[in-house]
């Protein structure tokens, strides 16, 4: 895989455990280089193996000195499965946080206003929650991690301990590879 060039990890907290993956995925994303950005574990996420969002009290300042965390799952228990951060394959992490740093570079776009707004939708409404999952796709596929991406949506559609129910779930909300493929050929065509 292809390796952007290197990005400083300025303003950006990260747990040693996931360092070097982080370092890749910020190399594809140098808009980010001045950002802070927090990568942190808790205990147990729901739903989720990791999420992105902006630090509340950090929506109250101009979009130059906001902050954002991205969350992360030290275990992901879903239908009984427990799946460890440190069993994730290097390349599954590098494409989760991809993914999650494409939701930053939207949130970094939008004002403090459509944040709170945006937030708000997502909590009520599952299209709109399709809507910024696609949106995440697409901002990482079009940052060059194509390769990452499919990797990781290949790992949990194709992971046999995973539920039916949840990888029904991850194929309503965000693209499928056949769409990520589609997203490559209209990019290489333009």
């Amino acid at each position: 895989m292809i390796i952007a060039q290197d990005v400083s990890t300025k303003n950006k907290i990260i747990p040693n455990e996931i360092m070097e993956e982080a370092k890749i995925s910020l190399n594809y994303y140098p808009e980010l280089e001045d950002v802070l950005i927090e990568f942190k574990f808790k205990s147990s996420l729901k739903k989720s193996f990791m999420k992105a969002q902006p630090v509340f009290l950090s929506l109250f300042k101009s979009k130059r000195k906001r902050s954002y965390l991205i969350l992360m799952s030290e275990t992901f228990k879903i239908d009984g499965l427990e799946l460890s951060i440190k069993d994730v394959p290097s390349d599954i992490l590098v494409g989760w946080l991809g993914h999650e740093l494409g939701h930053i570079m939207d949130y970094h776009r939008r004002s403090s206003v459509n944040l709170i707004s945006f937030g708000i939708k997502y909590l009520f409404s599952s299209s709109f929650i399709r809507d910024a999952e696609r949106t995440a796709d697409t901002q990482a596929v079009s940052h060059g991690m194509k390769d990452y991406i499919l990797a990781t949506k290949n790992f949990i559609l194709n992971h046999s301990s995973l539920s039916e129910k949840y990888k029904a779930r991850i194929k309503k909300l965000y693209l499928s590879p056949d769409e990520i493929m589609l997203l490559i050929k209209e990019q290489e065509e333009d």
